[in-house]
């Protein structure tokens, strides 16, 4: 799911070549205009996805596809692809959106071309920021690239040799995989290099070999210069000292030449706004400010020693457990520090909880991307890849983190929590200097596990850059929390050569205990709960839940399904079914004995009172029962690795519940389980009801 979408999509007809624009509208007329350019014809605007959401929520974003890929046509003329068709390219969609006077950036190629468009067309340009520019005739390319020819026929192509038109053709799949491995070389580049490949496939060997044979709009290093030196506009040059595509000497020159500020990132790769993108994204936002003329408004002070103690809360999400158990440490944590006050970052559903809470939601939560529907969006019949879905929301985590950047760069906290908030966590220890708060991290697992021998690799790489990360910064975190005990930890090795989860976490972490926003009820208590919810005492009840998102929508309905064989083998079952905040009741067929609801508060008391519970197999229900004593039946979405590993194993260690394949939830093989479970006694390990406390006064000590 794309973090932003556009709010005109068009195209523009120049020289025969149609080419295909989008733009983001931030709401604000008088907002600057900022064109993105198109990289070389192996990408489409797409590789723009980290600097557009960011950027659209303070700017008019323009961005459009080269020719040869994305939804730009696909000519095999070098001249559709030269410099001067590109000027023209830029020109036609400036008229076509009515862009008087625009900031342009570009990348490598692009980012040549947004110095050219400075020197060419400066009465459409206000300034121009070059990443990683080409330089041409300034410098020679890098070693490795030297001495090989682009027309050379070889009986097979090895490294920089496939950059060659005859091993495109031949094998251009093969092409891309090793050129973005080259111009992504930070380490833990996996995504990035994964979305470029598929970047790749929009485009044919035909328009790769005309872009490559293109003209230039100069033809020597005299003309090169001349044109550079022209350029009276604000510049901005970015290049990587790790760039293995092209040389420091020709981007250095390029800066040189054209009066750029030159900012070097030490260890980048070509790609920096991929791969960097927070430090790019903030050096963007402050350039286009100054070539606008626009001004920031000032940073929130008051004295120190007047200032409140505040604390920014972050709570994920993806799922309703989170904000509920962060909602009872938050009482906790005002009972030992009275006068704190809360700040909420949140989106839904987690501010549907909120709000009746009365606690206060940042205004700056109203720019962040939904989470939950980007999961919805990968789920397929209750099957989740929890894994590669959370990898696919890269677009919307960086998002959010530069909604949290923006707010504490402008507002004082003491203290940062984050709940499973993966953007603030990820994106902090990858640009630690932004640190100026207390710190604080919650969650209640520990490392990616593979559900596939696809994922092996790819888990073992996301935590191995989890465990640098700590290494190299282990006071980033002020305090890491995990909600719950060493023994709920699985064994499993965060992948070859690293400890296993439950080692590493044990040395990295203080434990809370599990977290309760309730207190687990007594018979008597739930014999008066059952009274007060209109349930006869011997009145056998089932409920049903999935939680606050909507993938639990197929179990929910193959329970329903279920139902009337359940009754019969149930006289007088009643089947209460919630669907939580994001799934539609009316969507529910009714029944007699059938109860429908849409968003419970206080859920746990339908748990407490019910004689059985059906769920999936997110942990906040599965222990709410736990802690209720109740027996359950659990469905762990297939693919998902927190359900059916870390959670399913700490359910075991609890004795808890009863694991039930989705295979299994045909309406007789469901209606046999909820006459063998229903009202049976349970002998669980007790959870603990201080957990709230604790992790409270975890985070007490920090301010």
């Amino acid at each position: 799911m794309r973090a932003r979408q556009p709010d005109i999509e068009g195209y523009v007809k120049r020289d025969g070549v149609r080419i295909g624009y989008e733009v983001f509208d931030p709401g604000d007329a008088a907002a600057p205009t900022v064109v993105l350019l198109p990289a070389w014809s192996i990408v489409h605007s797409r590789h723009w996805k980290m600097q557009v959401p960011y950027l659209a929520r303070q700017f008019r974003v323009v961005t459009f596809d080269p020719p040869g890929n994305g939804r730009s046509d696909r000519p095999t003329e070098p001249t559709a692809y030269g410099d001067e068709a590109q000027l023209n390219y830029l020109t036609a969609v400036l008229d076509a959106v009515d862009a008087d006077r625009v900031v342009v950036a570009g990348v490598s190629r692009g980012g040549w071309r947004s110095l050219v468009a400075a020197a060419r067309i400066p009465e459409r340009v206000l300034g121009a920021v070059a990443i990683a520019p080409l330089g041409p005739f300034l410098g020679s390319l890098p070693p490795h690239r030297v001495g090989h020819d682009f027309e050379v026929v070889r009986d097979s192509y090895e490294g920089w040799q496939r950059f060659n038109r005859h091993s495109w053709l031949a094998d251009l799949p093969g092409f891309a995989e090793f050129f973005f491995t080259e111009v992504i070389s930070e380490p833990h580049s996996t995504k990035q290099i994964e979305d470029a490949i598929g970047w790749a496939r929009g485009t044919t060997p035909e328009s790769l070999i005309a872009a490559e044979l293109a003209d230039l709009c100069v033809h020597d290093t005299a003309e090169t210069e001349a044109l550079l030196r022209t350029i009276d506009r604000p510049a901005l040059v970015i290049r990587g000292s790790g760039d293995r595509c092209r040389s420091q000497r020709e981007m250095a020159r390029a800066a040189e030449l054209s009066g750029a500020r030159d900012v070097l990132l030490d260890g980048g790769g070509h790609l920096p706004h991929i791969r960097e993108p927070v430090v790019v994204n903030r050096l963007l936002r402050d350039f286009v400010q100054q070539a606008a003329g626009t001004t920031r408004p000032p940073a929130r002070w008051t004295r120190p020693l007047d200032r409140p103690r505040r604390v920014l809360y972050l709570s994920s999400p993806l799922g309703l457990g989170h904000v509920e158990r962060d909602a009872a440490i938050v009482d906790a944590l005002r009972r030992q520090r009275p006068g704190v006050q809360v700040d909420w970052l949140a989106q839904h559903p987690v501010t549907e909880v909120l709000a009746r809470r009365g606690e206060r939601v940042h205004p700056a939560s109203a720019h962040l991307v939904t989470e939950s529907a980007h999961i919805e969006s990968e789920a397929g019949e209750h099957d989740l890849h929890a894994f590669q879905a959370i990898r696919r929301m890269d677009e919307i985590l960086i998002a959010n983190f530069m909604v949290f950047a923006d707010l504490v760069e402008h507002d004082n906290y003491d203290l940062w929590v984050g709940d499973e908030a993966w953007e603030l966590d990820y994106f902090l220890h990858e640009n630690p200097e932004l640190k100026r708060s207390a710190y604080a991290w919650l969650t209640d697992f520990v490392g990616w596990l593979p559900m596939g021998a696809g994922d092996e690799a790819l888990t073992a790489d996301y935590n191995a850059e989890m465990v640098e990360q700590i290494a190299r910064f282990p006071r980033l975190r002020d305090r890491a929390v995990f909600v719950g005990n060493p023994d709920d930890l699985v064994d499993d090795p965060l992948g070859p050569g690293l400890p296993s989860v439950r080692d590493w976490t044990v040395d990295h972490y203080a434990f809370s205990g599990y977290v309760c926003d309730f207190a687990p009820v007594s018979d008597d208590e739930r014999a008066g709960l059952r009274a007060s919810l209109g349930w006869g005492a011997d009145e056998q009840v089932c409920v049903v839940t999935v939680g606050g998102s909507g993938v639990g929508g197929d179990l929910l309905h193959r329970v329903v399904d279920a139902f009337p064989a359940a009754r019969r083998a149930v006289p007088g079952l009643r089947l209460v079914v919630v669907v939580g905040p994001r799934l539609d009741p009316a969507r529910i067929p009714s029944r007699d004995g059938l109860e429908v609801h849409g968003y419970v508060h206080q859920l746990h008391r339908l748990l407490a009172a019910c004689d059985l519970a059906i769920t999936h197999g997110g942990l906040t229900t599965t222990m709410t029962l736990t802690a209720h004593r109740r027996p359950f039946l659990y469905v762990p979405l297939r693919n998902h690795f927190e359900q059916n590993r870390h959670v399913r194993h700490r359910l075991d260690a609890y004795r808890a519940g009863r694991c039930v394949d989705y295979g299994q939830t045909d309406p007789d093989s469901l209606a046999a389980l909820i006459a063998a479970e229903i009202g049976r006694a349970v002998d669980y390990r007790p959870v603990e009801t201080d957990g709230a406390e604790r992790a409270a006064a975890l985070l007490a000590e920090l301010f």
